[in-house]
């Protein structure tokens, strides 16, 4: 499968010298100024540099994308940035709300195995290629960003045929398939853990920036946890436990919350758990048959979503919830001990990987999804609630592998490539 992989991206890529129409390729779409501007700061916020970033569809593609345009933004307001994605996915909703243009192309992903609906996308993503190579020549960007997922590969390949610098950005512990395969291509790969980097050898450049995102450490006064946990409904004395698992939901995670609740195990600490906007009604109903009313259970606060994540998180004591890459630099950032109930069906089990990379330093703890259940939750729940100073010491453990200034890494590197 490895070689079959290989061929389809020389058919894409073709020859480092030579473009797949047989000629030498073009010159770069820059244009390259002899007298460098790179040490002076201040000129690259009156730079009219344009930037692409392909980011498609999940939050963890395109979040740190937004992040990343937003901070290109902030130092230089001239910066024109596009998007590119697919008709399909979470951009079309998240990147024109933060303002940004963004262009659709055909891509899709390649399994590892050969059928006919494999060969059907990848015969749409060589379509989609040639699509981004007209945006790419259109657009003259000074620099292509790839924040992960299939998309990287249609776009960063067009970038390169045109002599555009690259940089990739992968936030997993565990490089997805699109960025092993583009690691010897892109220019710089930027990386969200130390522990992928063993598994990018043939990369030219890595650098470990860490992965941007909106939730950062807040130290709460006492009178502000009050506030939080009144407008909860909660109580100040008892340790809460925040649990979610993602803006979907997570159905293993829910199902043992319901058991949970249902025969009272909470009785020595309190429950902020968000459902998942499309799980709460059948949560709602599923209580509702145990003839508990969802707003008024003792001691748990059922939500769909949490809306004020960082205010949230700081307040918690223990965060329990799926092990996707941008929750894992969340918890990081706050300093908070988890239990981590990786999802099963992720990319390369790279969940797993990532939930590792805090249960390695002590930080939190794992249970797989096929071993959670009421017991398996509570117990190790408990375990950790009736040692508190282990607790504290968890939380430590987990802030010594936060990155911080990961914005201003990124745009370091970013300046780096770009010739203008």
């Amino acid at each position: 499968m490895g070689r079959f992989l290989n061929v389809v991206g020389v058919a894409l890529l073709g020859d480092p010298k030579i473009g797949s129409t047989g000629r030498r390729r073009q010159r770069p779409l820059h244009i390259q100024n002899p007298n460098s501007i790179h040490t002076n700061y201040n000129l690259w916020r009156y730079i009219k540099m344009k930037i692409i970033i392909a980011a498609a569809q999940t939050g963890g593609h395109i979040n740190p994308g937004i992040a990343i345009a937003n901070k290109i933004k902030k130092e230089n307001k001239n910066a024109r940035i596009m998007f590119i994605g697919t008709t399909r996915g979470l951009e079309n909703d998240l990147v024109p709300r933060a303002g940004y243009e963004l262009k659709t192309i055909d891509a899709y992903g390649i399994n590892r195995k050969i059928d006919i609906q494999n060969i059907k996308n990848i015969y749409k993503t060589l379509k989609g290629f040639k699509e981004a190579k007209k945006i790419v020549k259109d657009f003259k960007p000074n620099i292509v960003i790839g924040t992960g997922g299939f998309i990287c590969g249609p776009v960063l390949m067009a970038a390169k045929k045109y002599n555009v610098p690259t940089i990739l950005h992968e936030s997993n512990a565990f490089p997805g398939v699109a960025v092993k395969l583009l690691s010897k291509k892109a220019d710089t790969i930027l990386l969200g853990f130390e522990d992928a980097k063993k598994r990018l050898p043939k990369a030219k450049k890595i650098v470990v920036t860490g992965t941007p995102t909106k939730i950062n450490k807040i130290n709460l006064s006492q009178e502000q946890k009050e506030k939080l946990l009144k407008e909860l409904e909660l109580k100040t004395e008892m340790p809460t436990v925040l649990i979610y698992g993602g803006s979907q939901g997570a159905k293993t995670i829910n199902t043992t919350m319901v058991d949970i609740i249902k025969n009272k195990r909470n009785k020595n600490f309190q429950i902020i758990w968000a459902s998942g906007t499309k799980q709460y009604e059948a949560i709602k109903n599923q209580l509702k048959e145990l003839k508990i009313n969802i707003n008024k259970i003792e001691n748990v606060k059922i939500l769909p979503y949490i809306y004020n994540m960082e205010e949230i998180m700081n307040l918690a004591d223990i965060i329990i919830s799926r092990s996707g890459a941008m929750t894992i630099t969340e918890i990081a950032k706050t300093g908070k001990p988890a239990i981590f109930i990786p999802f099963p069906f992720a990319t390369e089990n790279h969940q797993e990987y990532n939930a590792k990379v805090l249960e390695n330093v002590g930080a939190a703890k794992i249970i797989l999804d096929k071993d959670l259940n009421e017991q398996t939750l509570i117990n190790e729940l408990e375990s950790m609630l009736k040692d508190k100073n282990a607790l504290i010491k968890m939380g430590q453990n987990a802030e010594k592998i936060a990155i911080n200034d990961v914005e201003d890494k990124i745009y370091g590197e970013i300046k780096k490539l770009i010739k203008l």
